[in-house]
């Protein structure tokens, strides 16, 4: 069973490691649908976070008579870590537990655990710095980038917030594997961002790396190991890093599997497989990969009141249900692209987001 805010490359990767998947995530988008056995729409939404209220009984219903081997949750979950526990209480949760989300996902916990460790990480405060500038507030919690925000662009720091110092660089991602208190890096993604005028970083896509520097690699793997160690991390997780003129940054944990797996799981050595293996402390194997891949996310650059009917193309995702009304901002699919070199397949997969979007663009508001 596979839990989140969106469930469909999770549903990818469960059929490619053989099971039959259930579904509850906020889209129930066409492809979830096809992949899924069942599917149900996840209580909550993308603004207030997921309703964990409604969520046991919801998963309940899904359920029925079947006994799912695992239940996988992917993001969504870090606003309210609390509610994998309340899910622990009746299903087979295959991922990490209340406490190990808090250590990492908390701002000043991962802070703590940088310093104690010696791992580069941006200065943080929870008080207005008296000179914004060169800072950012960020949502404990928050993925997908939208919530981070330039600090001089508000009078006051949203609800919640934190500050955490600006680093200049290119976001690097690492896909790992952690067991047995020990990590095994299965690659690097570069990504980047699509910009709006209130969402600087929101996430535009990742192009998985054919190769990454040895030195850099071998410290990022030895951080790693010393943040699995002392956290207890298990299964698929990432690692988001900004590396630039001042150095090598690790900026946030994420404690589930996440927007790269679609660029790194494959049919030889299915990562869902090693996830559950990993959770379980049973040995894993590190997949090899031919190739390049890359994935963007598109938005909708304004309202469409009814997305029309389309016939989609190939190595295309999440699919709009026709008919739904999207807002501006929301996501519209997922696309993707294939290369030899991680430079053309970030171009393709950019060119291809250019060809698609007037199929839905002469139905915007």
């Amino acid at each position: 069973m596979v839990v989140a805010i969106s469930g469909r490359s999770l549903a990818t990767a469960a059929r490619r490691a053989g099971y039959r998947v259930l579904v509850a995530d906020l889209f129930n988008d066409i492809d979830t649908c096809r992949l899924a056995e069942r599917a149900t729409i996840l209580p909550g939404s993308l603004h207030n976070g997921i309703d964990g209220r409604e969520i046991v009984p919801s998963l309940r219903r899904l359920v029925g008579e079947d006994r799912p081997e695992a239940l996988v949750y992917g993001s969504g979950f870090e606003r309210r870590p609390e509610i994998v526990e309340m899910l622990a209480e009746t299903f087979p949760v295959a991922g990490n537990s209340t406490d190990a989300i808090r250590r990492v996902k908390d701002p000043l916990s991962l802070a703590s655990l940088c310093g104690e460790i010696g791992i580069p990480h941006p200065e943080i405060c929870f008080e207005a710095p008296k000179d914004r500038r060169g800072w950012l507030t960020k949502v404990p919690g928050g993925a997908g980038g939208s919530h981070v925000r330039q600090a001089t662009s508000f009078g006051s720091s949203p609800s919640g917030s934190y500050f955490q110092r600006h680093v200049p660089g290119v976001g690097l991602s690492a896909l790992f594997l952690a067991g047995r208190g020990r990590t095994r890096v299965v690659g690097y993604s570069r990504q980047w961002s699509s910009p709006t005028a209130t969402s600087p970083f929101r996430y535009g896509g990742a192009v998985r790396l054919p190769r990454f520097p040895r030195e850099k690699g071998e410290k990022v793997s030895g951080w790693l190991n010393d943040l699995v160690a002392r956290t207890g991390l298990v299964g698929l997780c990432s690692a988001d890093f900004i590396d630039g003129p001042e150095g090598t940054f690790l900026l946030e944990i994420n404690p589930r599997p996440g927007a790269t797996l679609d660029i790194f799981d494959g049919e030889d050595t299915p990562l869902l497989t090693q996830h559950l293996r990993a959770v379980r402390g049973e040995s894993i194997e590190i997949p090899r990969f031919r190739g390049v891949m890359a994935s963007a996310v598109v938005y909708a650059a304004r309202p469409i009141p009814r997305f029309p009917d389309l016939e989609w193309p190939p190595l295309t995702a999440d699919h709009q249900r026709p008919g739904s009304a999207l807002d501006a901002g929301d996501p519209v699919c997922t696309v993707l692209a294939q290369a030899r070199s991680a430079a053309a397949a970030e171009r393709a997969v950019k060119a291809r987001i250019n060809e698609l979007t007037p199929h839905w663009e002469e139905n915007a508001g």
